[in-house]
């Protein structure tokens, strides 16, 4: 949940601006770019406990900290909540103060993982300096929601009041869940309809390859991603797997008519957030928001408002992959990875429709249900093998996509060899959740504290 724009812009006067302003994404392959998101956990040193906003180990000084290291803060409302590079990367917290970095838009795979170790090092030095550590999870393995402090963040509020109308874990979305997420792009709108179809299909191979969050309030809680499983009861209107976009029909418009109908969060307007939660975009759009009466978005509003959404994949001017736990240090390269290797290689993006062509709805929605519970072992109908020969088909073309690409680092290697984060289990055919389960029965004795130890980055 990246930070919004400033409000500004013409006022829209059509749904077909809102449609052009998606087809604006489209660029050619030699412009295609790879951007990557992660969260992390913060905890303090002497206590694991989530610091709050304040304080002289807080996510405030952690900001501040950070800017020894060339990063530019930015304040809202006389709280510094964004931190910006000079490579166009930036730094801002959720909720719950997770930490996001949302990287650059770079070239190859070999790029991103670099500017992942840079910013994991700088946040180590940061962590250092003030006793505080960070770790790749799914979901906080043992702070109940009571304990987990809220930021001060005006948006945040709004979103607060306003998820249990909808759904009884939005609350654990916001403060209790990190991801890792990569941003791609498309050529065209016949690119669009494919990588979109692929990558909903696929989403569930990435949630059993990088499930990670077994953990609730200290104990087990059966699932491989409970982190997957709380997107399936926050909000209705907004998550889920896009059933339409595998009709014949999908396209840029079908996409603006889904977004048009999720209702609105909120606006931005002169330095401040307007709560216009539960209402209408298309009332907006015609001049007849509530409150609002004769006044029309801009193309802000609606940049905005498209960051509210969260589906499995989600389309802005690029495709969002949207399934995995946040995890360890060589895992966050891996997921673009992985999904660079099947969407960005025309011929590997060719085996992963024709592997999906003949699914029915019904074909994922039970890899979907089946990913967050059962990780890598969960069943498939319509494959021997189950999830697990899926994601040893799905790495393999991933594989060969990459080693197409042709992207060699300096030892030689292609960007094929950051999927090796991943062979390690389907080899063992279990999900990276099922290690820690086995460490908290075996070496841990139930004791959740050692995966501090043990997964701090």
């Amino acid at each position: 949940m990246s930070a919004p724009s400033q409000s500004g812009g013409a006022p829209i006067e059509s749904k077909d601006e809102l449609v052009r302003y998606l087809e604006s994404g489209c660029r050619s392959k030699s412009e295609f770019k790879i951007g990557t998101e992660h969260e992390k956990f913060v905890f303090r040193k002497s206590d694991l406990k989530r610091p709050p906003y304040d304080g002289a180990d807080g996510i405030r000084a952690i900001f501040e900290a950070t800017t020894k290291h060339g990063w530019v803060g930015h304040d809202e409302a006389g709280h510094l909540v964004l931190l910006r590079n000079k490579d166009g990367a930036s730094i801002t917290f959720e909720p719950g103060g997770q930490l996001e970095l949302s990287g650059a838009p770079l070239d190859t795979v070999h790029e991103t993982c670099n500017e992942v170790n840079t910013h994991l090092w700088q946040m180590k030095q940061v962590g250092e300096e003030l006793g505080i550590g960070l770790v790749g999870l799914g979901f906080d393995p043992k702070w109940t929601r009571e304990e987990v402090p809220w930021m001060p963040r005006e948006r945040h509020l709004i979103m607060r009041r306003y998820m249990p109308t909808k759904g009884s874990l939005g609350h654990d979305m916001m403060i209790r869940s990190c991801t890792v997420q990569v941003n791609l792009d498309f050529e065209s709108e016949a690119d669009m309809v494919r990588k979109m179809r692929v990558s909903l299909a696929l989403q569930p191979i990435a949630t059993a390859l990088f499930a990670n969050s077994p953990f609730t309030d200290g104990k087990p809680n059966g699932y491989m991603s409970y982190r997957s499983h709380v997107w399936t009861d926050t909000d209705p209107d907004r998550c889920g797997p896009l059933p339409f976009a595998f009709d014949s029909d999908f396209s840029f418009e079908r996409y603006v008519d889904f977004a048009l109908d999720v209702p609105m969060y909120f606006i931005y307007r002169n330095g401040g957030y307007v709560d216009v939660a539960g209402k209408s975009f298309r009332d907006f759009l015609a001049g007849k928001l509530e409150g609002l009466e004769g006044e029309l978005p801009t193309m802000t509003d609606w940049d905005n408002h498209l960051t509210t959404l969260f589906p499995d994949v989600r389309m802005k001017r690029y495709i969002e992959q949207r399934g995995a736990d946040s995890g360890p240090w060589r895992r966050i390269c891996a997921l673009p990875a992985l999904w660079v290797g099947l969407l960005y290689d025309s011929i590997a993006l060719d085996a992963a429709c024709d592997l999906i062509a003949d699914w029915t709805e019904q074909d994922r929605e039970q890899l979907r249900l089946g990913a967050p519970q059962y990780g890598l072992r969960a069943p498939f109908d319509r494959r021997e093998g189950g999830m697990l020969a899926l994601a040893k088909c799905v790495l393999e073309i991933a594989r060969k996509g990459l080693d197409r690409r042709g992207h060699i680092d300096s030892q030689g290697r292609s960007e094929a060899h950051f999927l090796g984060a991943l062979d390690e289990y389907v080899e063992c055919g279990q999900s990276p959740a099922a290690r820690q389960l086995y460490l908290y029965k075996g070496d841990w004795n139930g004791n959740i504290d050692r995966v501090y130890e043990e997964f701090a980055y």
